[in-house]
C-alpha cells in the first residue's frame, strides 16, 4: 500500500488527518473566493466593443479594504495556529501508560536499528507492534547525522538528531504492513533508508516475540558457514546470538531471514539477493558503508548457506 496521511490507521495519524482537512477546507474556501472575484472581474470589466481605450477612473486608497486585508488574514492565521496547537498538545502531551510497549530506534547511514529494551529483542528495519490493545512508545536517536522518522499512516514526522532523544507514539487500530522512510536528507542513500511496520494481532505478536527470543538456529548442514562468518570481519560489525559474532556497527543477524528485505528495504530478502549482498553490497546499494568482503566463491557459498538458516 502506498503510504498516505489520508489513509490513517493509528490514533496520532487520525488527528493529523483532521488538521489537514481543516487546513485544506479553509484554503479551499479562500481559493474559491479569490478565484470567484478574479473571474467576476475578468467578465465584468473586460474590454467591450466600442471602448474608446481611455483608462477608467482609478481608486487610490481605501481604509475599509486595507483594514479587511489585514484583519481577515490575521484571523485565519490565528485560527490555524490555535487548531494546530490543540492537536500538537493532544499528540505530544499524551503520557506513557505503564503497560505501553517500549521501542528504541537508532538511525544509521542508512538503516534503522530497532530494540525492544524490556523484551530483549534487537532487529533492524522492520518494526513489529501489536494492534492497539496498548500504544507503542518509540524513543529515537541517531548514531551519525540527522534523520527523520516517518510512517505516514501511523504518526507524523519526528526528527532523529545526534546527541538528542526524541519520542513518538503510535496506536494502530488495524493489522497490516505499513511503509515508512527517512524524511530528512542524510546522504547518498537517503532514499534507500526505508522502514516497514508490521501490526500484528495480539496472539501473532506474542508468537513473533517468542521466535525473536530464540537463539540463532544451529543447522548441522550449514555449520560449515558459521566458522567463516565468525572468523572474518563480519563478526566485528554484526551480532549472531549464540556465536562469537558480537559486533554492534551493523544490523543484528540472529534472525535475518525473518525479514522481508535487505539493505533497509532496498531489495527483497531472497537467497540470490542475500548472496549478492554479502559478495558486494555496493552493487545493490551504492554508497553502502558495509564493505565488500571479497570472499572466495567457496566461502561465499558457505556463509550464505549459514545465513539462510537464521530465521
Amino acid at each position: 500500500m502506498t503510504p498516505s496521511i489520508f489513509a490513517p490507521v493509528s490514533t496520532p495519524a487520525f488527528a493529523i488527518r483532521e488538521v489537514a482537512f481543516v487546513v485544506l477546507g479553509l484554503t479551499a474556501v479562500i481559493f474559491l473566493l479569490v478565484a470567484g472575484v478574479a473571474v467576476y472581474a475578468l467578465i465584468r470589466f473586460r474590454r467591450r466593443r466600442g471602448d474608446d481605450g481611455r483608462e477608467p477612473p482609478q481608486v487610490y486608497g481605501s481604509r475599509q479594504i486595507e483594514q479587511a486585508w489585514i484583519v481577515v488574514p490575521l484571523i485565519i492565521v490565528v485560527v490555524l495556529f490555535l487548531v494546530t496547537v490543540r492537536y500538537i498538545y493532544a499528540i505530544e502531551g499524551r503520557p506513557q501508560p505503564a503497560d505501553a510497549l517500549e521501542v528504541a530506534i537508532v538511525g544509521h547511514q542508512w538503516w534503522w536499528e530497532i530494540r525492544y529494551p524490556k523484551l530483549g529483542i534487537v532487529t533492524a528495519n522492520e518494526l513489529h507492534v501489536p494492534v492497539s490493545d496498548r500504544p507503542t512508545f518509540i524513543t529515537l536517536q541517531s548514531a551519525d547525522v540527522i534523520h527523520s522518522f516517518w510512517i505516514p499512516q501511523l504518526a507524523g514526522k519526528m526528527d532523529v538528531i545526534p546527541n538528542k532523544t526524541n519520542r513518538v507514539w503510535i496506536e494502530p487500530k488495524r493489522p497490516g504492513t505499513y511503509v515508512g522512510q527517512c524524511a530528512e536528507y542524510c546522504g547518498m542513500q537517503h532514499a534507500g533508508m526505508l522502514l516497514t511496520v508490521t501490526v500484528h494481532s495480539t496472539d501473532s505478536f506474542a508468537q513473533w516475540v517468542a521466535a525473536q527470543l530464540m537463539p540463532a538456529r544451529d543447522d548441522v548442514q550449514a555449520r560449515e558457514g558459521r566458522q567463516p562468518l565468525s572468523s572474518f570481519a563480519c563478526a566485528n560489525c554484526h551480532t549472531v546470538r549464540g556465536t562469537t559474532a558480537n559486533g554492534v556497527f551493523g544490523p543484528d543477524l540472529t534472525h535475518v531471514m525473518s525479514r522481508s528485505t535487505i539493505g533497509a528495504g532496498v531489495i527483497p530478502n531472497t537467497p540470490e539477493t542475500l548472496r549478492a549482498w554479502v559478495d558486494d553490497p555496493s552493487s545493490l546499494k551504492p554508497g553502502a558503508l558495509m564493505p565488500a568482503m571479497k570472499l572466495s566463491r567457496n566461502d561465499l557459498d558457505k556463509v550464505t548457506s549459514y545465513l539462510l538458516t537464521l530465521r
